[in-house]
């Protein structure tokens, strides 16, 4: 099994609905198992024209699809949330995007991994640190942790008494 990190990011519809069907999606994939999710936030969305708040999670999967089929099956799972790619970077129902894939450096036409702006993104960054064990974000991240984040008037903690889930 190869761990994989997901980020997760709804701002149309009802985001979080939209999220925990997505994490139940990703629960059910063939030869997968969900490990484990971080909390919900509130982010303000990053992109063009006025837009919904969003809200983002990052999910931990075990599996042995190849990291071209989990894209796929990811793909899929925005399909059946009615995810529209009309805009880049604009309102969606449903935003998966593989963020690691194990150790594995990919660079295709359809697929970059590690994710090549998350790093940038800590409405991607923070619910990682919720789940993600210190010696892989010390390697790829510098060494953060949820201490290193505090709610702001970018991005905050949905639920105060929200914990990560352990699926």
């Amino acid at each position: 099994m190869i761990r994989s990190y997901i980020a997760l990011g709804s701002n149309l519809g009802e985001p979080q609905k939209q999220v925990r069907s997505a994490l139940s999606a990703l629960a059910a994939l063939p030869n997968s198992a969900l490990v484990n999710y971080s909390r919900f936030y509130g982010s303000i969305a990053v992109g063009p024209g006025q837009q919904n708040d969003y809200v983002n999670a990052v999910a931990a999967l075990d599996t042995t699809l190849t990291a071209a089929q989990l894209l796929a099956a990811m793909q899929r799972i925005e399909a059946q949330h009615q995810r529209r790619r009309v805009e880049r970077w604009g309102p969606r129902t449903l935003d998966l995007d593989l963020l690691l894939y194990g150790e594995s450096r990919i660079n295709t036409d359809t697929l970059c991994v590690p994710h090549p702006r998350m790093h940038q993104r800590n409405f991607v960054l923070r619910p990682l640190a919720d789940i993600a064990p210190p010696k892989l974000l010390q390697s790829e991240f510098g060494g953060i942790n949820s201490a290193t984040f505090k709610d702001t008037d970018d991005l905050w903690v949905l639920n105060k008494n929200d914990q990560s889930q352990s699926a």
